[in-house]
């Protein structure tokens, strides 16, 4: 879930408001792209979110790695940050959840937003799994990584990464988690040409569309779309400074 709000020029820029995108479904044919995909052996631990392994406790700070389309990314996450986001993002990365997700929202100077799982069975098992809101601790800087929410203790498993300096984030409740300290050039060459949303002003990805159709609808419609192609745990230990 993604709450919307506006940048200084008046782009959008931090998430989407689910609630009001469900108005925009689309039906019938107009979503329609083959099968979606199923489940795979490795996913079946992500249709419980109630499951063992996906409730270990994150260390005090670790590493990400994102293979992306477009290169790789690392991302510092500092737990005392956010600690129940961080303690989520840490379960999903560990269990794969990211595996293979589009980065289906780039804004330039604004946000890039990932988390939907192309497997809709998946999706369906996180989207009632709302997590209560850490107070915000740490500023929406450039490169900060960020949960994605549509008001009050909404978060579940989309996220997004400042593109610039969004300290108008914090008011809104937004809790950065980490940071890009290697990589943000590969996040800034995301293919943006699709533009906004539908439902937020553009002719971009339908959310009903991706949740109903996942990776068939998006490989259909958008093919261009960057994703990641595995995220990874790679250590723990001390957080650094953004580059």
């Amino acid at each position: 879930m993604i709450a919307h709000a506006r940048l200084a020029s008046g782009a959008i820029a931090a998430g989407v408001l689910l609630a009001a995108l469900a108005s925009t479904a689309c039906a019938g044919d107009a979503c329609a792209a083959g099968d979606a995909p199923e489940p795979t052996a490795a996913q079946q631990v992500l249709l419980d979110p109630s499951a063992a392994a996906l409730q270990a406790t994150p260390p005090d700070t670790f590493h990400v790695l994102f293979e992306t389309s477009r290169g790789n990314v690392t991302f510092d996450v500092v737990t005392a940050w956010a600690p129940i986001g961080a303690g989520r993002f840490y379960n999903l990365v560990r269990n794969g959840f990211f595996d293979g997700n589009r980065f289906f929202r780039v804004i330039p100077g604004g946000i890039v937003q990932f988390g939907v799982s192309g497997v809709p069975d998946v999706q369906a098992a996180w989207n009632e799994q709302a997590l209560p809101d850490d107070p915000v601790r740490a500023s929406n800087l450039r490169g900060t990584l960020v949960f994605a929410t549509a008001g009050p203790n909404t978060r579940t498993t989309q996220m997004f990464v400042n593109y610039r300096d969004n300290e108008h984030y914090d008011s809104q409740g937004f809790s950065p988690i980490g940071r890009v300290t290697e990589g943000m050039g590969a996040l800034l060459q995301l293919y943006s040409d699709y533009g906004e949303m539908a439902g937020l002003g553009g002719a971009g990805v339908d959310y009903q569309c991706m949740l109903a159709g996942g990776e068939a609808y998006l490989a259909r419609d958008f093919d261009r779309m960057d994703r990641i192609i595995r995220a990874t745990i790679i250590a723990s230990g001390s957080a650094t400074g953004a580059t």
